[in-house]
C-alpha cells in the first residue's frame, strides 16, 4: 500500500497507519474486526473534512477493506424544513459529505451509537472514532479499541490493519482514579451528571497516558442499558475511554495504587443539578445525545403522554427526539414515534444534538438530560446556552415554557474556572531531542512557541475560521494558533478534532509545527496526511521547558527532532 500498488488512497491511508504506528512505538500491526469513522455533519468536519474528502474521489480502488460504519450526519434530509437550519447550502454540503463516504463503501448508518443497532457486538480489535462510543464499547463489551480520530479510524478502514497499541493491550487496561459513589442515582440524568463530574476532576500532575479511566464503586447494580450508556458517554467528554463499574463491567484489575481518589456524593450531584437548573424561557428541549435508545424514547414518551391525558400539547415543536434510523423504524412500529409526533413533539433520525446548526432567531436556550449535549452544545460548534434536568422535567418544559422565570442564561467566559496549569517560567538555554514520523525526511522551522501543559480541544474550542483558542479557563484562551510552533499534552474532546486542524491549514490559519507531548490520535492525522512538521517523544516534558512565547528552532534528521530555545521570553 505504501508503494501505491493499491492506488493512491490507500498509500495517504498506509502512510497514516505507519505513522501513528512509529509514533505510538508499536512492534507490530493487527487485523481489525470493525471501524466506526466521525467527522459527517457539515459543523463539525467543515471545509477541513469537504476538502480532504474530494481529494480522496476518483480513485477505484479506495474502498474499505473492513465492515464500517459511519456517525451521525448534522440534519434529518427529511425534515430539514421543520429543523429550521439558517445555513447557507448546508443540505447539499451534508449530502455531498455523505456520497464521498459511501463511494468509499462506508454503511452509511448515520449513527453515533454502532453499539445500539440491532446486531450482536463485533469482538476483537476496531477502529472506532466516536467519543461515547470508544467507552462504551471498551467498558461493556470485548471490542478493544483505541480512541481514535475520525481520520486514523478512516485509515483503518481503508487498510484493514491498525497498530497494535494502547487501549489494544490488556496491560494498559487499568484502572487509574478510583471514584466512590455515596449519591442515590435514582434517574437517567443522575448517571449522566456523575459521568461528566468524573472527567472534571482531573488534575495536572495524575499520570494519565491513556485518559481518565475510573473504577467506580458504590453504584446500584440494577443499571438498565440507558443508564450505563449515560455514564460512558458523558465519561468521555473529557476523554474518558473506558471504566469499571462495580457489578455492571467485568471486574476491574487490581492496582497497588491509583492515581487519585474521588467521592461523588448526594450535595455534588445536588450541586451540579442547581449549577445546571434553566433560568428564564426554554427555547427549546433536545432528548438523545447520543441518539436516544427505544428505551429512553419510551421514557420520553410515556412522560408525554400524562400531559396529553390532561389535554395538554407541546407548542410550537418545542420538543426534539434524536435517534439512529435503526431505532426510528421500531420506535415508528410500536407507535411511539406516531404519540411524541401527536403530541407536538419533532422526532429526528439520523443526527444528533451537539452536531445541528441551531437557528438563533429562534433557539437561544436548550434543555437537555444530558451532559454531552451541554459540554458540547455550549462550546464553539454552537454557542449556545444550555441547562439541564431530567427526562419528566424536561418534557414539562417542553410543554410549558413559563416554567421558567428570571433572566436568559448567557455563556460568559469571565466566569469560567481556570484549568489547572503546573507551568512555571524558565531561563538558561534548553535543547530538546524527539522523534519525527516516518513519512516526514527533514524539514527545519523557526518561530515563535505557542506552549501549554493543558490539552488543546479543536472541536468547538478552536475558531475554524480564525485559529483562535475559544476556551474559557484555558491558558490560552483567545490566543490565534496561527504561524507558531505550536507545544501541548495531546488533543482532547470530540475525534473529529483532524478535520478542524486540517481546515486551518488548508487556509493558511494553522501552526507552523506542531509538538505534542502524549501520543495523540486527534493530532497526528492531520499534520501527517498535509506534511506538517511533527515531533514527540521528547526526553523531557516540552510543556513544560519551554515557555509561551519563547522563540525556537525545531529540526528534523535521521528521524530524530531537536527542539532548540533561542530566546526565552520575558517572565511578565
Amino acid at each position: 500500500m505504501l508503494d501505491a500498488e493499491h492506488g493512491p488512497t490507500k498509500q495517504k491511508a498506509a502512510r497514516l497507519v505507519v505513522d501513528l504506528a512509529a509514533s505510538a512505538g508499536a512492534s507490530e500491526f493487527t487485523r481489525c474486526a470493525h471501524a466506526h469513522v466521525s467527522g459527517v455533519s457539515v459543523i463539525t468536519g467543515g471545509h477541513g473534512l469537504r476538502r480532504f474528502l474530494s481529494d480522496l474521489s476518483g480513485d477505484s480502488e479506495g474502498t474499505v477493506s473492513i465492515p464500517t460504519t459511519l456517525n451521525s450526519a448534522g440534519c434529518d434530509r427529511e425534515q430539514i424544513e421543520e429543523m429550521g437550519i439558517d445555513y447557507e447550502n448546508f443540505l447539499e454540503y451534508q449530502f455531498e459529505i455523505i456520497h464521498a463516504y459511501s463511494e468509499l463503501d462506508i454503511d452509511a448508518t448515520l449513527s453515533c451509537t454502532p453499539y445500539d443497532r440491532g446486531i450482536e457486538m463485533e469482538s476483537g480489535i476496531g477502529s472506532w472514532a466516536e467519543s461515547n462510543a470508544v467507552c462504551y464499547s471498551n467498558s461493556y463489551t470485548s471490542l478493544m479499541t483505541n480512541r481514535e480520530s475520525g481520520l486514523s479510524a478512516l485509515a483503518t478502514a481503508l487498510t484493514g490493519w491498525a497498530p497494535l497499541w494502547g487501549l489494544h493491550l490488556e496491560k494498559n487496561r487499568i484502572p487509574n482514579i478510583l471514584v466512590k459513589v455515596e449519591a442515590s442515582m435514582e434517574n437517567l440524568a443522575d448517571w449522566s451528571v456523575l459521568g461528566d463530574w468524573i472527567g472534571m476532576q482531573i488534575k495536572p500532575e495524575w499520570n494519565l497516558p491513556w485518559g481518565m479511566m475510573p473504577r467506580i464503586v458504590g453504584l446500584p447494580s440494577n443499571a438498565d442499558f440507558e443508564m450505563r450508556k449515560a455514564l460512558t458517554a458523558a465519561a468521555a467528554n473529557y476523554g474518558c475511554p473506558m471504566l469499571w463499574a462495580d457489578g455492571l463491567t467485568v471486574d476491574a484489575p487490581e492496582v497497588s495504587q491509583f492515581e487519585g481518589e474521588l467521592i461523588f456524593a448526594e450535595n455534588d450531584l445536588a450541586g451540579r443539578y442547581a449549577e445546571l437548573a434553566p433560568t428564564g424561557t426554554v427555547d427549546l428541549v433536545v432528548i438523545g445525545c447520543p441518539q436516544a435508545s427505544v428505551g429512553e424514547a419510551r421514557a420520553t414518551a410515556a412522560a408525554v403522554r400524562g400531559r396529553m391525558e390532561l389535554g395538554q400539547k407541546i407548542p410550537d415543536s418545542r420538543l426534539w427526539v434524536f435517534t439512529s434510523g435503526y431505532n426510528y423504524d421500531l420506535l415508528q412500529a410500536d407507535g411511539t414515534v406516531d404519540l411524541l409526533e401527536e403530541a407536538g413533539a419533532l422526532v429526528l433520525k439520523d443526527t444528533c444534538p451537539e452536531v445541528t446548526p441551531y437557528n438563533r432567531s429562534k433557539y437561544n436556550h436548550i434543555l437537555t438530560n444530558s451532559l454531552k449535549a451541554e459540554h458540547y452544545l455550549k462550546s464553539g460548534l454552537n454557542r449556545l446556552p444550555t441547562s439541564v434536568a431530567p427526562i419528566e422535567e424536561c418534557v414539562a418544559h417542553a410543554f410549558d415554557s413559563s416554567l421558567s422565570e428570571g433572566p436568559r442564561p448567557v455563556l460568559d467566559g469571565k466566569k469560567a474556572k481556570p484549568l489547572a496549569s503546573n507551568k512555571i517560567h524558565r531561563t538558561g538555554s534548553a535543547n530538546l531531542y524527539g522523534k519525527g514520523l516516518p513519512s516526514q525526511a527533514s524539514w527545519k522551522i523557526t518561530g515563535k512557541a505557542m506552549v501549554t501543559d493543558v490539552p488543546i480541544t479543536y472541536l468547538g474550542y478552536v475558531n475554524r475560521d480564525s485559529g483562535v483558542i475559544e476556551e474559557p479557563g484555558h491558558p490560552l484562551d483567545g490566543v490565534p494558533i496561527e504561524d507558531t510552533i505550536l507545544i501541548y499534552p495531546k488533543g482532547s474532546g470530540s475525534t473529529v478534532a483532524p478535520f478542524v486542524l486540517m481546515g486551518l491549514i488548508y487556509t493558511g490559519k494553522g501552526p507552523k509545527g506542531i509538538i505534542n507531548r502524549d501520543v495523540c490520535p486527534l493530532t497526528l492525522p492531520a499534520a501527517s496526511l498535509l506534511a506538517l512538521p511533527y515531533a514527540h517523544g521528547f526526553d523531557t516534558d516540552p510543556t513544560l521547558e519551554i515557555n509561551d512565547g519563547d522563540s525556537v528552532e525545531m529540526s528534523l534528521e535521521n528521524g530524530q527532532v531537536q527542539l532548540t530555545v533561542i530566546t526565552r521570553a520575558s517572565e511578565d
